[in-house]
């Protein structure tokens, strides 16, 4: 009886020991599936392994800011694709790397907030501000079409071409134009620094005709305004040059030049094709669409558009639009 006992008893412990066994090899392996999980990447990786981010990454090694988007935070980058940089005028590496470092770290820290912000956090308004790792701010706007109930973002004129990528340390959205800060400062400073990131562009005859106008104080002043400003070669296209400028009297230049002026910050997302829109002259532009870009017509260009060859262009009061022609009141 007592080795039937014995029996039962060695039996029962071997089978504790068998279930202990299982249960801690069960534990191990699911800590070993665990251990084994991806882990989720930083921004910086996902920039750095990204096909349509090769140019943002030559501009974040030479800016030295590539460490950043690698450490540990809650970071929000606006990410511009290769496409925008080479619409900005950086067609490949060497024209980034001949960039001024100083310039392009500012450029940078204007796409990067210090907080997550997905898509759904943006309110449905405009140009609300946020604050940039350059001490700028950017300005979103969000807007719900009245055919769909989908809403369009954008970020001083820039489109999102994807949303909330979700990072280790933050969230990214690729888009679909390099965002320019106000490094110069106001709508007049602008203006003229403008030819330093695009040699193309000259407002030679603008500069003169608001120094004669004499109108140049209410471009700096707190705002917000809109400027569309025509070049040198926009004037000529309506026959205006130099001379012209000097004989033509100050109160006409002025009603020419407030033409060109909205009393608000108007990046061209939140202008629609067709509508009208009330300058600080008292008259209204008609705004419109060509197969690349919008155009805006003046009453007295008899149906000529002038297209908007360079847009938001953002100032600390405002933002200005690059125009290819000169409007013209009635």
């Amino acid at each position: 009886m007592l080795s039937t006992k014995n029996a039962f008893a060695g039996r029962k412990w071997a089978f504790v020991a068998i279930l202990l066994t299982t249960l801690a090899f069960s534990f191990t392996a699911c800590k070993e599936t665990n251990t084994n999980t991806p882990a989720i990447s930083t921004i910086g990786e996902i920039i750095n392994t990204g096909s349509r981010f090769t140019l943002l990454k030559v501009a974040l090694v030479r800016a030295g800011l590539d460490g950043t988007l690698a450490q540990s935070g809650t970071y929000t980058v606006f990410a511009p694709t290769d496409d925008a940089f080479k619409a900005f005028g950086y067609i490949d590496a060497a024209a980034i790397n001949a960039a001024p470092v100083d310039l392009l770290k500012t450029v940078l820290q204007y796409h990067v907030l210090s907080t997550r912000v997905t898509t759904s956090d943006i309110p449905a308004a405009i140009n609300t501000a946020q604050q940039t790792l350059a001490a700028l701010p950017v300005y979103l706007s969000k807007a719900t079409s009245t055919s769909t109930t989908s809403a369009t973002v954008s970020i001083n004129g820039a489109h999102i071409l994807q949303a909330d990528g979700v990072a280790s340390n933050g969230i990214i959205h690729a888009i679909d134009r390099v965002l320019l800060p106000p490094v110069f400062g106001n709508i007049v400073a602008t203006i003229q620094g403008i030819p330093l990131l695009l040699p193309t562009a000259s407002f030679k005859l603008l500069q003169a005709a608001v120094t004669k106008a004499g109108i140049g104080a209410s471009l700096t002043a707190v705002g917000p305004l809109t400027v569309f400003a025509p070049t040198d070669a926009a004037f000529k296209a309506v026959g205006i040059d130099s001379a012209a400028i000097a004989k033509t009297p100050a109160t006409t230049l002025t009603s020419i030049l407030s033409y060109h002026v909205l009393n608000s910050r108007t990046y061209t997302p939140l202008i629609t094709s067709g509508s009208s829109l009330s300058t600080l002259q008292g008259g209204t532009i008609t705004a419109g669409s060509s197969t690349t870009a919008l155009t805006v017509t003046g009453k007295g260009n008899g149906g000529t558009a002038s297209t908007i060859v360079g847009p938001d262009i953002t100032a600390t009061n405002g933002v200005v639009h690059i125009i290819d022609r000169l409007l013209l009141p009635q």
